[in-house]
């Protein structure tokens, strides 16, 4: 076997081993997991079905703008992600989905080897792959069921079919770019954000329009709108919009979450990047110092980064996890600097790698001892009872996504603003002979809130508590609607 492939088999064996750790750093898996877990296996049942409409849970996000771009309609999720959980659970794989995630991240480290030897060379791609397989913001969402890591996988295959094809002069990947993209934002919907990273290099290349007389490129438009295909189509039928999906996606993005202030990123930078942070920032110094910045390889990265970064803060709500497509880039630029500082690399790469893997201890740590608390565990174990009632209950509970996702059984949302008269309108209209449960729980309804103490004190007095779970700073109680 070649050394090259077994420094590849080493590289993706521990980037999956150290994101395994990931999985299990919280005990409860947070909302959008469950929402695209739960979509997944809703998916299983009818491929065709990518609404909430019948669905024995909810993900409701209101909209000022009303239908079509409202509930039940799920469009402004990505797709790729719960089709290919479908698969897992269509299988009867399930079990699995849990790696599923940790493998991707591991395969992307890979990738990025790949990406940084066609870019520079092969001991740069070694450098960047590791900074890649240890660079916490990675690793820890590698661990968790969303779609920043996934989509980042193939943002990598799109950037070395976009080398290949129009550096290389590959014209199978020339088309290939296209499909690629195409999957990349059905993944994630900000993949869009990428368009103008690769016309821009186009222009810088070119300095004029005539990459637009290469019909390979318009081949690879084509293959781009054929993968497409499936979802204007959606589109069209649910929306009255081929691109109402879409519009969707960018509806939603405005009306919840919060607003972010525009430094959020650079607040965050060395708790996601760790060390790697820092060594971006002193790359781009030696880049500009020798005058670097005019090769091709150097100004996509730079495209890649500033472009996909300086949208990301225009965008109101921000969450670390947003910027996990930038992740590569980063890397690469890294690996570059350390790869030109000659006699000293092996020392000083050596002393990034203890920093980073200290950095993925600190997380693991911090984020276990935030997880694993009695309001979790409370939790969890009034999930178990749930698990256990007869077929058919009915689950009253702020926490629709997660109940349905542990225990399957149909769930409906606390009136809102709360009150008990509004509470029993939803409850009667109940089927009848239908066993009710109403959920009240610390673990995402903290009892220092006024509101929420006032629900507990509404449900003890007019509903039988059939289950509670009382530990110091953590409450689960379960009552019955009869």
């Amino acid at each position: 076997m070649r050394r090259e492939y077994k420094v590849l088999i080493l590289l993706f064996l521990l980037a999956f081993i150290v994101r395994i750790f990931f999985v299990f750093d919280s005990p409860v898996r947070i909302w959008d997991e469950t929402v695209y877990s739960n979509l997944g296996y809703d998916l299983s049942k009818n491929m065709f079905h990518y609404s909430l409409e019948g669905a024995s849970w909810s993900d409701f996000i209101p909209s000022k703008i009303g239908q079509p771009y409202d509930w039940p309609n799920m469009g402004f999720r990505a797709p790729l992600l719960p089709y290919t959980l479908a698969l897992f659970y269509f299988f009867r794989l399930d079990f699995l989905i849990s790696f599923f995630i940790p493998f991707i991240g591991a395969l992307s480290t890979v990738l990025v080897y790949f990406l940084g030897k066609n870019l520079f060379n092969k001991k740069t791609g070694v450098y960047s792959s590791v900074f890649f397989m240890l660079i916490p913001l990675h690793v820890l969402n590698s661990g968790m069921i969303l779609t920043g890591v996934y989509s980042t996988f193939f943002i990598l295959l799109t950037f070395i079919s976009f080398w290949e094809g129009y550096e290389k002069g590959n014209n199978a990947h020339r088309v290939l770019f296209g499909g690629f993209f195409a999957l990349a934002l059905l993944a994630r919907y900000t993949v869009l954000w990428f368009v103008p990273v690769f016309l821009v290099y186009f222009l810088i290349r070119d300095k004029s329009l005539r990459f637009l007389r290469d019909k390979y490129l318009w081949y690879s438009i084509f293959a781009f709108l054929v993968v497409l295909l499936p979802w204007f189509f959606y589109g069209q039928f649910t929306y009255g919009n081929p691109f109402g999906a879409f519009i969707h996606g960018a509806n939603a993005a405005h009306y919840w979450g919060g607003v972010q202030g525009i430094f959020f990123y650079f607040k965050y930078w060395l708790m996601m990047f760790s060390i790697v942070g820092v060594l971006f920032f002193a790359s781009l110094f030696y880049i500009l110092y020798k005058k670097q910045f005019i090769k091709r390889e150097i100004y996509l990265l730079f495209a890649w980064i500033i472009l996909f970064l300086s949208l990301a803060t225009y965008m109101p709500h921000k969450e670390t996890r947003f910027i996990i497509p930038i992740i590569p880039a980063l890397c690469l630029l890294s690996g570059f600097f350390v790869y030109n500082l000659k006699k000293y690399r092996k020392a000083i790469f050596s002393i990034l790698i203890v920093v980073l893997l200290l950095s993925n201890v600190f997380q693991f740590y911090f984020n276990y001892n935030v997880s694993y608390t009695n309001s979790n565990s409370c939790f969890l174990e009034a999930n178990e009872f749930i698990e256990g009632l007869s077929e058919g209950t009915l689950i009253i509970t702020d926490e629709t996504t997660s109940i349905y996702y542990y225990t399957k059984k149909q769930t409906k949302f606390y009136p809102r603003p709360w009150s008990i008269g509004r509470l029993r309108a939803i409850l009667d209209q109940g089927v009848e002979g239908r066993e009710i449960y109403i959920l009240f729980t610390s673990y995402d309804m903290p009892l220092n809130n006024k509101e929420n103490i006032g629900i507990k004190d509404d449900l003890d007095s007019n509903f039988e508590r059939v289950f509670e779970c009382e530990k110091q700073e953590g409450v689960s109680m379960i009552y019955r609607y009869s």
